[in-house]
């Protein structure tokens, strides 16, 4: 009976003893007695032996190095084996070190003792692999691949398939129910002379030697999973692909697949072998199958060439004939476009340059080939994919001006960008073609007026902004003071009341979490407008659980410093966004302009304003006529206050916004920093509220002094924070100041509030941001605002 597996172990995957263990595991847990096992040199070996070429002219330096890769070979051995098993490996090695010894010391007369040289590093695996498995209890020999595949020497030896398949066909008949581990990367010519077979020469070996073989399944173990249908280092949500069809297999290899490479595929055409690719580092995850023959369209793969060269030229005879030549060279292009005045493009890889240009320079007087030029600016975007077709438009509407036009062909579609572009159009194409679009969940906590008016205004926005996106923007959460309601299909935000009503239910600060965790989405984004103390202490809970956050409250962003920096250090070692701006200035741009101000270059020297809507209203309307403590009152009446005025008079509210600002720019400092000078005296701080609004008029005639004091010099009261670093010593403080009649504070609107910034770009001419710092619709802008941005950073992550 034909054996049925081939397993492939690349280098990475017997790196060190661990490796090889965890081969041997695998090859006992995933396999059969008589399945066939094909070896690279374990680790860098193959490198260090190329290196001794390279130093063989310094006989110091060359025994250096051959020390150590003796030692390194030795080193698995003795950790591997035991004693009676490691004798003849030890007694091999060290035969082998001293031909190697006599080769360097020689003046290597041709390639074949180049390639004996670089051979040893497979033939030490395929011998202590065999070893390691005859030790485990199984029948394993090692195999010399010179003694099996044939080849007719070439740029890139040229397999003698039926010599080969005699060869490997009457070794599987005298070691039957034996696992062969065979040496890849090598074979021999006719005289028995070592040849190279070139870049990925041992996957190359595994499908071919599982052809010959009539093999059913041959399996690449390598440091990856399988495919994906993208590159899963650029893009965060890359999925792994089940299965491809061999077509679309080569084509993605042509491509530039670091995964695949289109000679590892071409044995396994007219074959009715299938390749896995799997991770010898994880045996238990899932992995990619490429079916022979297959016409079922996988998923589309998105992949990319930072990049490429890309030759244009004027050609006197068709474009097909030059394909044809290239073809036959095996060098065909990567893409082609024809162009006007007879000129056409091709591209290839970077590293097939130069033999590309020496051909073209061959045919140059046969095709009446002139004008030849060469960019090596540009980088490649690619979909492979049977129905490539479908998904042209989408594709096409993606590209910028400076990108050439889709180039449509075997199973793919093509473009050239320049090579700032190549990530992002990657990202456009993976997201937009490539499987499902990315689900972001959003969770409000806190239903209260500023909440309610955000929902409507999410219901208004979310279709715009998950087109805009091409994401899917979901409410998912509504969380009261008492109740929530969860629900993984969505929350109509047109029609949320009566649904929370009938089915939210109570929560607990653990079970929350724990649902908000469990929410069907891919990424979540929790947006705090609540005043909740507590909630804020559960910031870092969110955090672990990697859930993003929008703050309108401010408790988090004015806390402990040490809590602040904990919350930062949790967002820089995970992919996690917080954004703020709603806790400081309502719907006001104030922290996007000193960001956008830090990363001009320029330095923040002082930050000052009013903060307060309250107390710009109470400061705008206090001309001495009326007591001040009755115009609190009145302002308290029409809901301007807080219900208990103190906490708008006693400033803590702008010195907690103070110092988000201050923390915003760089500096490192707690509330206690800022020097707080309340509206309320001490005597009326402490009180019961109905206490405190008896005896309000106790505020009246200090303020109607500084009042007076201040109009003699012609100027006004105002309630000002400040934050001043331009001096060596840093001034931050919130208080009533007395401001000139043209300052920028003594002109608001009532309700107002005004941020000045002045930095090394903005001195003698102060950089001025002013309207409403509060009120439900603004507060509510700025939170979708935030939550928008988050949205576009997690896409582009």
């Amino acid at each position: 009976m034909a054996r049925c597996h081939l397993h492939k172990f690349g280098g990475s995957s017997l790196a060190d003893a661990d490796c090889y263990r965890r081969v041997v595991h695998i090859l006992l847990t995933h396999g059969h007695s008589d399945d066939l096992v094909v070896v690279s040199a374990a680790g860098k070996s193959t490198n260090f032996l190329y290196k001794l070429l390279a130093l063989r002219d310094d006989g110091q330096l060359w025994q250096e190095e051959l020390q150590q890769l003796i030692a390194y070979q030795q080193n698995l051995i003795e950790q591997l084996l035991s004693n009676e098993h490691a004798r003849e490996l030890r007694e091999r090695l060290a035969t082998d070190k001293a031909q190697l010894i006599s080769l360097l010391s020689l003046e290597l007369r041709n390639d074949y003792q180049l390639n004996q040289v670089v051979s040893f590093g497979e033939r030490w695996s395929a011998r202590l692999m065999a070893a390691l498995l005859r030790e485990s209890g199984v029948a394993a020999s090692h195999v010399d691949a010179c003694g099996l595949l044939i080849a007719d020497e070439g740029a890139v030896p040229k397999i003698r398939v039926a010599d080969s398949r005699d060869r490997l066909q009457a070794l599987l008949a005298a070691h039957p129910n034996e696992r062969l581990v065979i040496t890849g990367f090598i074979c021999a010519n006719t005289r028995g002379d070592t040849l190279l077979l070139g870049r990925n020469g041992s996957d190359f070996s595994a499908t071919l030697i599982a052809s010959l073989a009539d093999i059913e399944r041959v399996t690449i173990w390598t440091d990856v999973e399988g495919v994906f249908n993208a590159d899963p280092n650029k893009i965060n949500d890359a999925k792994l692909l089940a299965s491809m069809s061999l077509a679309e297999a080569d084509r993605l290899a042509r491509l530039g697949s670091p995964v695949l490479h289109s000679r590892t595929l071409q044995p396994l055409f007219d074959t009715r072998v299938s390749l896995a690719v799997r991770s010898s580092y994880a045996s238990h995850t899932d992995f990619t199958l490429i079916a022979p023959q297959s016409s079922s369209a996988s998923a589309p793969v998105v992949t990319s060439l930072s990049s490429v060269s890309l030759f244009n030229f004027k050609l006197g005879h068709e474009l097909g004939e030059l394909l044809l030549l290239l073809e036959q060279a095996g060098l065909m292009p990567l893409a082609h476009w024809s162009l006007a005045q007879q000129r056409v493009e091709l591209a290839f890889t970077q590293e097939n340059e130069k033999q590309v240009s020496a051909l073209l320079q061959t045919l140059a007087a046969e095709l009446a080939l002139e004008d030849l030029r060469v960019d090596n600016q540009l980088g490649l975007v690619a979909l492979v994919s049977a129905d490539a077709a479908n998904f042209r438009r989408s594709f096409a509407r993606l590209l910028s001006r400076d990108a050439r036009p889709l180039y449509s062909g075997d199973s793919s579609l093509v473009t050239l960008v320049p090579q700032a572009q190549v990530n992002l159009l990657t990202q456009k194409v993976h997201r937009r073609c490539a499987g499902p679009r990315m689900r972001i969940g959003v969770v409000l906590l806190g239903v209260g007026n500023i909440g309610q008016a955000w929902i409507d205004l999410f219901g208004r926005a979310a279709a715009g902004l998950s087109n805009e996106l091409e994401a899917s923007v979901e409410l998912l959460g509504l969380v009261g003071s008492k109740r929530a309601l969860l629900c993984d299909t969505g929350i109509d935000a047109a029609n949320w009341r009566p649904d929370f009503e009938a089915n939210a239910c109570a929560w607990q600060y653990d079970r929350l979490l724990e649902q908000l965790q469990g929410l069907d989405c891919d990424e979540l984004v929790a947006l705090d407008i609540s005043a909740s103390a507590s909630l804020t202490l559960q910031y870092p809970e969110f955090f672990a659980r990697g859930i993003h956050l929008v703050s309108a409250n401010k408790l988090a962003g004015s806390g402990p410093l040490a809590f602040y920096r904990e919350l930062k250090q949790q967002l820089g070692n995970r992919r996690l966004f917080w954004r703020y701006n709603a806790s400081c200035g309502a719907g006001l741009p104030i922290q996007h302009a000193l960001n956008d101000l830090h990363n001009s270059g320029d330095k923040i020297q002082a930050v000052g304003g009013i903060f307060s809507g309250t107390l710009c209203w109470l400061f705008e309307n206090y001309d001495g006529s009326k007591p001040f403590s009755e115009l609190v009152l009145e302002a308290k009446g029409l809901g301007i206050t807080e219900p208990d005025p103190r906490d708008d008079l006693s400033g803590r509210d702008m010195q907690r916004k103070l110092l988000i600002l201050a923390r915003e720019i760089g500096l490192e400092l707690e509330l206690a920093d800022i020097q707080l000078n309340s509206l309320v005296p001490e005597a009326l701080a402490g009180l019961p509220l109905e206490q405190f609004v008896a005896r309000i008029d106790e505020l009246d005639t200090d303020m109607l002094q500084q009042f007076a004091a201040a109009a003699e010099q012609n100027k006004v009261l105002r309630y000002v924070a400040s934050l001043d670093s331009l001096d060596a010593e840093l001034k931050a403080e919130v208080g009533l100041q007395w401001v000139d009649r043209h300052h920028p504070y003594a002109n608001l609107t009532p309700g107002d509030n005004v941020f000045v910034i002045r930095s090394a770009f903005y001195q003698g001419n102060p950089l001025i941001i002013r309207g409403p710092g509060a009120g439900r619709e603004v507060t509510a802008a700025a939170v979708q605002s935030d939550l928008a941005q988050i949205c576009r950073d997690l896409l582009l992550e």
